[in-house]
Parts: structure tokens; sequence; C-alpha cells
């Protein structure tokens, strides 16, 4: 069986993992949340720091765990693979440099991978093992802190961008709500419990469907729930420290969190039904939402497929299994003559 060795430094997580045949044999996950959360967002200076420091750590422990000795010698893995892109170009260089060592080491061969295209594999794990496969063709939706993209997946590295955002990003838009409303980051998790605490009449925000276009515009929402605290606070609302009381909170939440996750359900499944699709994929760390998974699975028509919680932040495990779909295909691309800020989705 074909043993890879992974690595993913896209954003705010320094993850090392080491995949043989469908069996994860270890997935090591640093999250800096407790780094940024100060700022209520990632400072990119400061995630590469972090990335750069935490690297060794990581990756001695995904390897300890999957019995891979240190230092790695040849034929220690069959390949090595990290993200390419899309991310911040600090913090993957961190992972591309640390994955050209290892490759150098090991004399494996050294393949970069979307990003992206690894939140959507990610969707056939099953308690550690790759033991899910897609079943194409089907419409794919990408929504994370920095993306939200609709593809036409017709097979493994055959996709085709249907939509992507024009300015916010959906976890974006939850991170800058959260951060109005005076809740710690990240936002997401922090809105969607909010919201579960919600009772009464809550606020009516727009829905950004954006008609004849299969893109994403998440700003304007936001805008709304600003311009809806301000009526409320006063306009210099944040400057002074004003917060709405708790259970007003939890409206704006509920609220916040309908009108994004009822666009993204209507846009994809409209998408798929011009398509003539009849699966759904859907991957990123905005997917562990449960108010999104509730509403995708009230969808009438279709069957639609999450990863597993534990795979929708961002992790080396799904780009381990990206590399490994990719051998198996008896293709890649050699990552070093890809610039990551040109990374797509395709092979």
């Amino acid at each position: 069986m074909m043993k890879i060795l992974a690595f993913e430094t896209t954003c705010d997580e320094t993850s090392a993992a080491v995949l043989e045949g469908e069996r994860l044999r270890s997935n090591a996950v640093f999250s800096q949340i407790s780094l940024h959360r100060k700022y209520s967002g990632v400072v990119p200076e400061l995630a590469s720091r972090a990335h750069l420091e935490k690297m060794p750590f990581v990756l001695a422990s995904a390897l300890k765990a999957a019995g891979v000795k240190l230092p790695l010698k040849k034929g220690a893995v069959d390949a090595v693979a990290f993200s390419r892109g899309p991310g911040l170009p600090g913090a993957l260089m961190v992972g591309r440099v640390a994955a050209e060592a290892a490759a150098e080491l090991a004399g494996a061969p050294l393949i970069g991978v979307n990003h992206l295209e690894g939140h959507l594999l990610a969707c056939e794990f099953d308690r550690g093992r790759a033991v899910r496969p897609l079943q194409f063709p089907l419409a794919a939706l990408i929504v994370s802190g920095g993306h939200t993209e609709l593809w036409h997946a017709r097979g493994y590295g055959d996709y085709r961008i249907l939509g992507r955002t024009r300015d916010d990003a959906a976890g974006e838009a939850f991170d800058k709500v959260a951060k109005l409303l005076g809740l710690p980051y990240p936002g997401g998790p922090s809105v969607e419990k909010e919201a579960a605490k919600a009772k009464g009449v809550c606020p009516d925000f727009p829905r950004p469907y954006m008609p004849g276009t299969r893109d994403f515009s998440f700003s304007g929402l936001k805008t709304a729930v600003s311009y809806y605290l301000a009526g409320q606070l006063g306009q210099d609302f944040y400057k002074r420290g004003v917060r709405l009381p708790p259970a007003a909170r939890a409206r704006v939440c509920r609220a916040f969190q309908d009108a994004v996750t009822e666009t993204l359900v209507r846009k994809t499944a409209d998408a798929a039904r011009s398509l003539g699709l009849k699966r759904i994929a859907v991957g990123g760390g905005v997917s562990a939402n449960g108010a999104l998974r509730a509403a995708f699975g009230r969808l009438e028509g279709f069957e639609v497929r999450f990863s597993e919680k534990a795979y929708c932040s961002d992790n080396a495990a799904m780009v381990a299994l990206c590399a490994l779909r990719r051998l198996e295909a008896g293709k890649f691309r050699n990552s070093l003559k890809v610039a990551p800020e040109l990374a797509d989705p395709g092979w």
C-alpha cells in the first residue's frame, strides 16, 4: 500500500499526516486560534511564524503516530504532498519547504495539491479511512473562511468553477459579524452557538441570491447587520463598546445565519438542477455548521455528502488523500513548477 506524508499550512492550522492506502495512520493538527483570537482574525505574519515554530513538533507527532522513524530515510514514504495554494503566501512557504526537505530525504516524488480540492475529497473519510469514494458527476460547494466556491465536479481532478465569492467569503462574513456583536473568534462557532438560543421574532436580513449569476457576495449582508446594529445602538456603537443584550444578540445571530445558509443551499441546488445533477458534496470549515447541514438535509431529490466534522477545518489528511487519488490515476504535476498563487482546482 502506498504511504503518503502530507503537509497543510495554508492559513492558521499547522498539520502533518500519514496516509497508508485508504487508512489514515496519523493526522496531527496544531491550531493557532488562541494566537489570533485577540485580533478577531488571522494575522498573516504571526501565522507564518507560528507555522515555522510548530512544524517540527507537528511533523514528529504525525510520524511517531504512524510508526515512521525519524530521521526520514530513503523509502520511508512513497510520496510527499503539500498544499500549494490558495492561502497565505508566508504560511504556504513553510509547508512547501518542509515538504521539499522531506521528499529529498525520503527520495520520494513531491506533489503540490490544491487546498480547496482537499476540502472536497475530505468527504471520502469515514472514521479515519477513505472508504466513501465520491460518485461523479456532482455539484461541489467549498465554503470556508477565505473561499466560497461552487464547482461542477466531473471526476477526480476534473472540475469546472461555476461561481465564487466576489467579496467576503461566508466564513469571513461570520467572523466579521461576530466581531460586530462582541463574540469571540472564530466567528462561525460563536454565531452558531448564539443562534441556537434565539427566541421570538428575528430581524429580516436580505438573501444575496444575485439572480443571473452563480457567484456569491456576503459583504452586503454583513453591512446590513452593521446598519441594523447602528439603528438599535447608535452610529458609533462599536467604538463606544455598546453591544446588544444577550437575547437580542441571539436573534441577530439566528437571522444572519439563516440568510447565509439559505443563500448557500438555494444557489447550490439551483446550479445542480440546471446541470441535471443529483449529487452534492459540501466541504470546508463552514460546512461544520449544524444549521447548514440541516438545511441541505431538507433538500428533496438530492444525495448530499458532508465531510465528517473532524475533517472540515484545514488538515493534512485531505491533502494526502488528494495526492493518493492523483497517483492512483497515474498523473500529477510537479509542484516545484507551479507558483502557489497560480493554483487552480484542476490537476
